[in-house]
Order: C-alpha cells, then structure tokens, then sequence
C-alpha cells in the first residue's frame, strides 16, 4: 500500500511540473488517503504485537 501511495505521489508532482493541476490535486489527494490507511494498519499492527506477542493470532 505504501508504494501505491508513493506512486500516486510521484505522478502528481509529475502532474504538477507538468501544469495538470487537476490531475496533481486528485493523485495527490489519492496519495494521502492510502498513505492515512497504510499508517492506521501499521498502528493497529503494532498495537496487536505488543498485545499479543505476534502480529496474527494463531487459530
């Protein structure tokens, strides 16, 4: 998920140099939500770590 994020932003700075403000403004837009979505599963899987002892609970 990072590196969608990561391409996402790429493309609206390429976007941007480019004068495709529209395009830059929704891929940059696009970037953050993946980028706040990549941050709460890494959090939530720190936390489950540290509750647990491991990141997936065995069955």
């Amino acid at each position: 998920m990072l590196y969608w994020a990561l391409l996402f932003f790429i493309v609206a700075i390429v976007a941007g140099l480019f004068g495709f403000g529209g395009i830059s403004a929704a891929a940059a837009g696009i970037a953050k939500i993946l980028f706040l979505i990549f941050i709460v599963l890494f959090i939530a899987t720190l936390i489950l770590y540290a509750v647990n002892g491991s990141a997936v609970a065995p069955i």
